[in-house]
């Protein structure tokens, strides 16, 4: 299993490579990871390097090549191809979909009891997603209906555990309860905002809020 920051470098990677057909610098990866110090990415390498996600190829300068990718990725054969050409499962690709898997429901309302069910999926077109792992969430509830997100949607979330103010935000609470807010970051404390005048906004202490994720699309029946 792959820690957060090896699966991070082994996208990012696999992403410039396919945008460029070069491999990254390590001054690009540094900046593109956000890391403090070159040294920091070549333990990384030799992390997925030891456990067959990358290879390095001889005699060619900034010559790496991805093997493999983790979990919620796929395989895409170009056209008129018979080679597979390794693209992250949720790449800007408006021919392919991917099945997410569909966590269950989330509140925009008052927050609700953490749903981790992971036996449905729904499939998403790649254009709704970007280039880090995704996961479904059901809507319950209508705090957020001023964002135009309803009771019944289908949201789709990218994992991360960091997000910028104003950014709408899978928040966990006390690691038991999870909704969907918008962020907002105030001295000593997380605000998350609901977008109904009919709803309070939640004001914790910062240990109390964990970022599971943030909106990236959505999903509507009429």
């Amino acid at each position: 299993m792959l820690t957060k920051k090896q699966r991070d470098l082994l996208i990012f990677i696999n992403d410039y490579i396919q945008k460029t057909g070069l491999s990254p610098s390590f001054e690009e990866m540094k900046i593109g990871l956000d890391l403090k110090s070159k040294s920091g990415i070549h333990r990384l390498i030799n992390a997925l390097v030891e456990r067959g996600f990358l290879e390095r190829l001889p005699n060619k300068a900034r010559a790496l090549e991805v093997k493999r990718l983790p979990e919620n990725v796929v395989q895409i054969a170009p056209r008129n191809s018979g080679k597979p050409n390794l693209r992250p499962a949720n790449a800007n690709n408006t021919n392919e979909v991917v099945s997410l898997p569909l966590h269950g429901k989330i509140a925009a309302g008052t927050p609700i009891d953490a749903v981790r069910n992971e036996i449905d999926t729904i499939d998403v077109p790649m254009s709704m997603l970007g280039m880090q792992p995704c996961y479904a969430l059901t809507i319950e509830g209508d705090s957020m209906m001023k964002a135009g997100i309803m009771d019944g949607d289908i949201v789709i979330i990218e994992k991360c555990d960091r997000a910028n103010d104003g950014d709408i935000v899978v928040a966990l609470v006390d690691e038991e309860e999870v909704t969907l807010k918008r962020l907002r970051r105030e001295i000593g404390s997380v605000v998350l905002m609901p977008e109904n005048d009919a709803y309070q906004p939640i004001r914790l202490p910062p240990n109390r809020v964990r970022i599971q994720g943030k909106l990236r699309s959505l999903f509507r029946n009429y």
